[in-house]
């Protein structure tokens, strides 16, 4: 690394004593050997790979993040541009009434002129601005026919309506300008952590990329271990469950022991009978998406990512979840990680930035990343602390 400091007269100083130049050079190699040796392992202050693997990581989590704010932009565009479009409906059709009204007594006013009975005031009548105003002030009204009353009286609802609704369709349509700039920030950000993460991983040599590849296949082996660890944990307390049943019915065979589908389930987190048959519905539903890629955004059939898998998983058995994870998080009864059965979502991050499909044995179907594909892996395929909640959701 190369040294900034301006370079000192011979003769300079160190601890209060002056020492010869030949000294003074020796400090400062003794120096730089120092900081090279403190100092990243690249040559040219590239990050170490354990860095790269961090920052990779970090970014698509961040991602993800981004993603569901995104999914939730969308949505909320979504609806409040088809609120829009019903209010212009609306403006339009009572704009048209009011116009047939005024029409009526426009055709009224006519008929009085040509008779020579019009009263004065009808054709400044016409002009005004505010019809009840005028005739509040110029007593109008009573000197109008019940029909032209009537007229009068639709005219001026049909003027007060449409302003209400044209006053609701502005605000309205600044609502959707908020929400689409909402949208393209979320997109935004995105893609700019995406294209980040691309320009790290495409700096790596061959080698490194051996080696991050060795590092990630480390972790899913202590991931597959820690699941493994689980399976054996709920296998061991559906036997004990089991056996204070046959105990308690003094011998007979316990019942219900088969819906957890081989993990624990105890007290007020059992489920019903119905759960059972639809998580396999959803878990059919999520198998056969196996090997699709994972698209932020994207809720099928072609490509998913980890809300839209669960979302379209649990819709394929008849359930309704909300788009986004921090609201699938709410739309269910939270269990311990230690009673999950099939079909239960289990979140991750403090974000709830991502979901997945429980399948039993410690193990998930998720969509889990840009470049990534739909795929079974280990609820801790990034570490015990990731996990966050699991959650049934019918």
């Amino acid at each position: 690394m190369a040294s900034h400091r301006k370079s000192r007269p011979t003769g300079s100083r160190v601890a209060g004593i002056r020492t010869p130049a030949l000294a003074t050079a020796a400090l400062t190699s003794v120096a730089l050997l120092s900081q090279t040796a403190n100092a990243t392992p690249s040559d040219d202050d590239r990050p170490s790979l354990e860095e790269v693997e961090k920052k990779v990581d970090d970014l698509y989590r961040q991602a993800g993040s981004a993603t569901e704010k995104y999914n939730a932009a969308k949505e909320k565009t979504a609806k409040q541009r088809k609120k829009v479009d019903t209010l212009l409906d609306d403006v339009a059709q009572r704009t048209q009434k009011l116009n047939d009204a005024r029409e009526e007594l426009g055709s009224f006013a006519s008929a009085q002129y040509r008779t020579g009975t019009a009263v004065p005031e009808t054709a400044t009548f016409l002009l005004a601005d505010s019809p009840q105003e005028y005739f509040d002030q110029n007593q109008l009204m009573g000197r109008l026919t019940g029909r032209q009353k009537t007229a009068v009286d639709d005219y001026v609802t049909q003027q007060s309506e449409t302003m209400k609704k044209r006053r609701e369709a502005t605000e309205s349509l600044e609502t959707l300008t908020g929400s689409q700039q909402d949208l393209k920030t979320a997109k935004s950000t995105v893609q700019k952590k995406l294209a980040t993460a691309r320009e790290l991983l495409s700096k790596l040599t061959a080698e490194e990329k051996a080696r991050l590849a060795a590092i990630e296949k480390k972790k899913q082996e202590e991931a597959a271990r820690k699941a493994a660890e689980l399976a054996e944990q709920q296998a061991a307390e559906r036997e004990r469950r089991e056996e204070a049943a046959r105990q308690e019915s003094g011998g007979g065979t316990s019942s219900g022991s088969s819906e957890s589908g081989g993990n624990g389930s105890s007290g007020s987190s059992t489920p019903d009978s119905s759960y059972g048959t639809k998580a396999e519905k959803a878990l059919a539903f999520a198998r056969a998406q196996i090997g699709k890629p994972y698209v932020w955004g994207a809720t099928g059939p072609g490509s998913y990512d980890c809300s839209g898998l669960t979302q379209a998983a649990w819709k394929a058995a008849g359930v309704t979840l909300p788009r986004v994870t921090y609201d699938q998080a709410n739309a269910g009864t939270t269990v311990p990680v230690s009673q999950a059965l099939p079909g239960d979502l289990v979140f991750f991050y403090d974000d709830l930035s991502h979901v997945g499909l429980y399948i039993g044995n410690g193990m998930m179907i998720h969509a889990p990343k840009p470049g990534a594909y739909v795929r079974e892996e280990s609820i801790y395929y990034d570490g015990e602390s990731s996990i966050h909640s699991v959650v049934r959701p019918a």
